[in-house]
């Protein structure tokens, strides 16, 4: 799975919006959406929220934890902690990412939003780095990694992958095998 197969998946995520047009239910194969009435708050899935805002039909709320006040705990916590922590959202990166290209003039202080998500982001790959790294060393067979995100397992996924497999194939060719002990004997 690639970043744009993750964004996808994100994008199927509920928003609110509040409308200023106003719509019937609409049937979908993945869900009704609606009753659309100007002005009142209703939840869309992230893909119709921004293809409304491009046309200028809506304005888009931003998450409840979208906040600076909220996203500085999150990053203090997950600088503090040594294992990752629970975040707000299983696409937290995916969906600021979309929401701040699509609709920041509807995100209140949508630039340090974008800094304490990076910051956050760096802290979960840099903890995610050492993980690795601790891992490899002490050449252990599984690990478990609790609250990783989509786009982290992802991003990391494939190099993790590889190194693994040539850890392996270095391990295989320095030990004997079964058939050169049985020739000595």
């Amino acid at each position: 799975m690639d970043a744009a197969e993750v964004e996808f998946l994100a994008e199927k995520e509920l928003v609110t919006i509040i409308p200023n047009f106003s719509l019937d239910k609409i049937y979908l194969i993945g869900g009704d959406l609606g009753p659309f009435n100007p002005g009142l708050p209703v939840q869309v899935p992230l893909w119709l929220a921004i293809n409304l805002k491009q046309r200028q039909k809506c304005r888009l709320l931003p998450p409840e934890w979208m906040d600076v006040e909220k996203l500085e705990k999150i990053r203090d916590h997950e600088r503090k902690e040594e294992t990752f922590t629970p975040m707000p959202s299983l696409y937290y990166m995916e969906l600021t990412k979309l929401l701040l290209n699509h609709a920041s003039d509807n995100i209140p202080k949508a630039d340090e939003i974008r800094t304490l998500i990076k910051d956050v982001w760096d802290t979960r790959t840099a903890k995610l780095r050492v993980s690795a790294d601790s891992f490899v060393r002490q050449q252990e067979a599984h690990a478990k990694l609790d609250n990783l995100t989509l786009m982290e397992i992802n991003t990391s996924g494939a190099f993790l992958t590889r190194a693994l497999n040539h850890m392996y194939k270095l391990r295989t060719n320095l030990q004997p095998s079964d058939s050169a002990q049985s020739q000595d004997l």
